[in-house]
């Protein structure tokens, strides 16, 4: 079940905090603790009269900061995406996001307003928050001013949209509908719409989509010169009084919102004595332009009344300030009760709700994006810290990358290399790494030293390895991070930047050796591409895995797949689908995958296929259409280290997809390999899941 909702829509003024605030009510009857969350938003709260979070901190007396509420500005955002920092805004939202989670039993999230321009970017924003938070969309479509098929065929539009990129919509209302409108937008959507995706209709309703003399005031940069009091008046339509008395009184409606010049006293005072006639509408309020105010004796006379109408003074002309008061768009402010309870009651009269909740508690994510991979990597290793060694201190980006791990407070690590070396590289790189955090041991000046060669001795002894070359061997960095992670004075390690796999690997498979009922070492990498997260292996190890390692490589990765939190749906790959294909190296696949079914039958497997067929649904159920792993699978087993360690790379190349490890298996303490052009990431993201291993 999810804990979690994404309120989205796709254009302007589609009245979505009408469904935030709605589902918020109901919400707080079905669970103890409901958060809202608005990723994204116009201003900071409490500086804006408009600002949503205010209005339902204030309404539902929610007690979280407002800070914890929000993570950017509008403005923020637009100067991270210029400085092409993308990334920084999704992993904060997914942070802020969690967070919540953590202390809640639900979270609304409501996605951005559409209010200025950048469509095309708004979308593709909330589309991404709405995926890497795995929660689903409720999708709210502007029906004000659309035909019956304009509301249709722009629901449907928005709905691909947000189904193209793997985001589940649960629910689309169409807001603002046209009443008379409303039962032949629902027998078409019967037709057009996806069954699984429920749709309500909530017609246009004047009170709430009606500004207030008090939005229409900030919005024109007006002083109230009379009836403040009054300031939560509708305003359902203007004229301008510029016309004889008998020209504009015939115009009058109800809630009319006169802007007339502030030297026309006629105009003022037949206005209030309308208001006062039973023979003409209410007047919602005046607005007085040009900077004129009235003589003193109107002014004194309106003194002397009560239960004056809102009358406005503004500097502007009377054209320019018909232009903003016809811009001013209604919102659900904290002090507007009126509106809040009148957003709840059409929410409760038009929206299934009890359909939406059924749809969210049998909700489950569907695979997991790159960015909450690595949150959630971060997040458990955060939770149990651990030790890690790195064999190659000495080397720049394991300090830069050190330097990271120390101050997010991910592990404790130790680093072999000279300390006055390693001092100033510091100070070189220009790093904020206290290294009294950091253990720096030079391995042949450790007083550990000779216990390390002593038992190094007596576990290679056998092997013909004498103590002097037990001494010889331990001064090599390698030995050395080993030996301290078989004795429990270092959780895991992390080494290669500057050494092969068979330097790094060597030791661990010499005394730390493999974990009971494991035969062979292998290891996968996770790879992050841009809209899942899926497991390779073995790409570094086993150059020629006979079916029977392939089998033990499939399962033992799936088992890491399941660690890592991906549910494992296995692919072994070949250069042939189903029983089309024949030849040695097929067959060798095709053995492999039947030694995995008869020893785990509960592993969702499919082989031979082929990597299209595989991760492609359309050519995967072409190809082997009563597959359940065929076009989505998430853990691709390679026949040979030549495949898998070039695949890996072209891909990792052509799609700019993060290739997290190699991650070795099988062996009893955790010791993993770096590629010798590793970056600091890949150093970063290694050491992370080292110290899960270790956990």
């Amino acid at each position: 079940m999810t804990r979690g909702v994404f309120i989205a829509t796709t254009d302007a003024a589609s009245g979505k905090s009408l469904i935030a605030i709605g589902l918020m009510n109901k919400l707080r009857g079905h669970y103890k603790n409901v958060a809202y969350f608005k990723p994204i938003v116009k201003h900071y709260p409490n500086q804006s009269v408009n600002s949503h979070i205010d209005t339902i901190t204030s309404y539902f007396s929610l007690e979280e900061k407002k800070s914890d509420m929000f993570a950017f500005t509008r403005d923020e955002v637009m100067r991270l995406r210029s400085e092409g920092n993308e990334s920084k805004i999704i992993d904060t939202i997914i942070a802020k996001y969690k967070k919540l989670e953590d202390t809640h039993d639900f979270v609304i999230v409501e996605g951005t307003d559409f209010e200025t321009e950048g469509n095309t970017f708004e979308l593709k924003i909330n589309v991404e928050i709405a995926k890497n938070l795995g929660i689903p969309t409720i999708l709210v479509i502007n029906g004000d001013n659309r035909t019956i098929d304009e509301a249709v065929d722009y629901m449907l539009t928005s709905v691909n949209s947000f189904a193209m990129s793997e985001v589940q919509v649960l629910a689309s209302i169409i807001n603002k509908a046209n009443e008379k409108d409303i039962e032949a937008i629902k027998q078409i959507c019967k037709v057009r719409l996806p069954k699984e995706i429920l749709l309500s209709c909530i017609p246009y309703h004047k009170g709430l989509s009606s500004p207030t003399m008090k939005e229409i005031t900030e919005s024109v940069s007006g002083n109230f010169l009379f009836g403040k009091d009054f300031s939560d008046n509708l305003v359902s339509k203007y004229i301008v009084g510029a016309m004889q008395l008998r020209n504009l009184l015939p115009r009058l409606e109800d809630n009319t919102l006169i802007v007339t010049p502030g030297d026309r006293g006629d105009i003022i005072l037949a206005a209030l004595q309308a208001n006062l006639s039973k023979n003409y509408p209410r007047v919602a309020g005046m607005i007085l332009t040009g900077g004129l105010l009235p003589e003193e004796p109107i002014i004194k006379l309106i003194e002397g009344l009560e239960n004056v109408f809102p009358i406005v003074w503004v500097t502007t002309g009377t054209f320019d300030t018909v232009a903003k008061v016809s811009a001013t768009k209604s919102h659900i402010y904290a002090d507007n009760k009126n509106k809040i309870e009148t957003a709840i009651t059409e929410f409760e009269k038009h929206v299934d709700v009890s359909s939406i909740e059924a749809r969210i508690e049998a909700f489950v994510p569907e695979g997991i994006t790159p960015h909450m991979f690595q949150y959630q990597l971060v997040k458990r290793a955060l939770s149990n810290k651990k030790h890690i060694v790195l064999p190659e201190g000495n080397d720049d980006r394991i300090i830069i990358a050190a330097s990271r791990l120390i101050n997010q407070g991910i592990v404790n690590l130790t680093l072999l290399g000279n300390t006055t070396d390693i001092q100033s590289a510091v100070k070189r790189l220009n790093l904020n790494l206290d290294l009294s955090k950091v253990a720096i041991v030079y391995p042949k000046n450790s007083t550990r030293f000779e216990d390390y060669v002593q038992t190094l001795y007596e576990l290679r002894k056998s092997k013909n390895v004498t103590l002097d070359m037990a001494r010889d061997l331990m001064t090599d960095v390698s030995y050395f991070g080993t030996m301290m992670v078989y004795l429990g004075e270092a959780d895991g390690m992390v080494s290669g930047a500057n050494h092969t796999t068979q330097h790094t690997i060597r030791p661990a498979l010499q005394f730390v050796k493999t974990k009971p009922g494991v035969s062979t070492v292998s290891s996968v990498f996770f790879m992050c591409l841009p809209d899942r997260v899926s497991v390779f292996g073995d790409c570094a190890v086993n150059p020629n895995p006979t079916a029977a390692q392939l089998a033990e490589i499939a399962i033992t990765s799936a088992e890491s797949s399941k660690m890592f939190g991906i549910e494992p749906k296995i692919a072994m790959l070949s250069y042939s689908s189903g029983s089309s294909g024949q030849g040695e190296e097929v067959e060798k696949v095709r053995a492999a995958t039947e030694i995995v079914k008869l020893q785990r039958p509960d592993l969702a497997i499919e082989g031979p296929i082929q990597y299209d067929a595989a991760v492609d649904p359309v050519v995967g159920k072409q190809k082997l259409p009563n597959s359940v792993v065929a076009g989505q699978a998430s853990v691709l087993i390679f026949p040979d280290l030549n495949t898998g360690n070039n695949t890996y790379k072209a891909v990792q190349r052509e799609t700019g997809a993060i290739a997290i490890g190699p991650m070795l298996q099988g062996l009893n303490k955790p010791v993993n390999d770096l590629s010798r052009g590793c970056t600091v990431d890949d150093i970063f993201n290694t050491v992370v899941i080292t110290a899960i291993q270790a956990q």
